[in-house]
């Protein structure tokens, strides 16, 4: 089986086109500044890549050259779009409707609608992504694969907000959680690393412009630290995480801000950006702080910090912790960030090894020392094999299994 992956942004446009069973990629790419002038980056074989400058007014122009790109040309890996067998699209947002994959239909399109509120910015996007696939593939089956999916089996003392309870049954305000595919697949990687394979604990820390926790029992998400949108929770690349509600309205005050401002500035202008003042780029930052910049010394020592009180949090949560697992372009990447998290943590039973950490390498792997009894494991996550495999269930099966609430008895 052949699945188009798509993963539709505002501006932009991610792709992949799979086999699942495999595991094989055919090609990826990128189309950038859609609506403006248009950049469609295609890799397909053995490291071939290829840049075209193409106008995409819409999504309908950028996702027809992706498919021309597959089919036609330097780039081209089938013969036609009939050797694509489904299309698989990520879905940020699934609220509570939505526990797992499902196969795109009108009242799920209907249903994505009514979410907007929760993502604005996404839901949209991903929703064109689906209905200009139905147009261009006619015949074809669409599945939705939701970020927000695996986190729905957090119980319920784990999810809600501690408001006034009508504003959950009015406005199902809670936390909801992002980043599902990756944790789903770090966690289960890191399950089939461990010598114990039941009633295990894992925390997941997915790392990168956006960041966020997870923790994962027995394979079921228990907590995770992103909430009714993806600004709470850790320190990220250019939003604030976790902020006491009275320090905003203390700013919003006295810089007679509006709701609008604020949640810009909270978004797009704080975490590594606001405090280091130099860059959303973690390289940049570290690059700084080697060179004595004190502002991105304080950004590293602040990422770190936040992280590390979020695995204690989760290992208290879990009654201990089996596995710690590193992922995303940070936390693959950012040694250093590994080793501060980290320290002190043998208490935990958790020991970093210094050479095994500063090696770089592509491949999962054991960073702990051999005397550690709990693991720490970096895991290059895979979204887009998640994505894929879940297509393939649905299509297959009928439905992709779906998650179960979790408890820690």
């Amino acid at each position: 089986m052949r699945v188009f992956i798509l993963n539709a942004g505002s501006s932009s446009l991610k792709y992949q086109l799979m086999n699942p069973v495999t595991k094989e990629v055919l090609a990826s790419g990128l189309c950038e500044r859609i609506g403006i002038d248009g950049v469609l980056k295609h890799e397909f074989g053995d490291d071939k890549k290829l840049k075209l400058e193409v106008s995409m007014p819409t999504h309908k122009e950028a996702i027809e050259l992706v498919l021309k790109t597959l089919t036609d040309g330097e780039g081209k890996v089938i013969n036609s779009i009939d050797d694509i067998d489904a299309i698989g699209h990520r879905a940020v947002h699934g609220g509570e409707e939505f526990s797992g994959s499902v196969m795109v239909t009108d009242r799920v399109i209907e249903k994505m609608k009514e979410l907007i509120p929760l993502a604005p910015l996404h839901n949209p996007a991903n929703i064109m992504g689906m209905e200009i696939c139905q147009e261009l593939m006619p015949g074809k089956p669409n599945v939705a694969v939701f970020d927000t999916a695996f986190h729905q089996t957090m119980p319920d003392y784990a999810y809600m907000y501690p408001l006034p309870y009508e504003q959950y049954e009015k406005h199902k305000v809670r936390k909801y959680g992002f980043h599902g595919t990756s944790h789903f697949f770090v966690s289960n990687e890191a399950r089939n690393m461990l010598d114990k394979k039941h009633n295990t604990r894992i925390i997941v820390c997915h790392l990168g412009n956006g960041s966020s926790v997870s923790a994962v029992f027995n394979g079921k998400c228990i907590d995770t630290s992103m909430g009714l949108t993806p600004v709470q929770g850790l320190m990220m690349g250019t939003r604030c995480g976790d902020i006491g509600a009275g320090a905003l309205q203390y700013m919003m005050e006295k810089e007679g801000l509006t709701i609008k401002e604020t949640l810009d500035i909270l978004n797009k202008k704080s975490g590594i950006l606001g405090i280091s003042g130099k860059s959303s780029d973690l390289r940049e930052v570290l690059e700084g702080r080697e060179a004595g910049d004190d502002r991105c010394r304080l950004a590293v020592d602040m990422i770190a910090y936040i992280i590390k009180k979020y695995v204690g949090s989760y290992a208290a949560a879990l009654d201990g912790v089996d596995a710690l697992c590193f992922t995303g372009g940070i936390g693959e990447n950012a040694a250093l960030i590994r080793e501060k998290v980290c320290a002190g943590l043998d208490y935990m039973g958790l020991n970093i090894d210094p050479v095994k950490n500063n090696k770089r390498c592509s491949l999962a792997r054991d960073i702990s020392t051999n005397g550690s009894t709990g693991r720490i494991f970096v895991i290059p996550t895979n979204e887009e094999y998640v994505i894929a495999n879940d297509t393939y269930k649905v299509v297959t099966t009928g439905t992709a299994a779906a998650p179960k609430k979790a408890t820690c008895d």
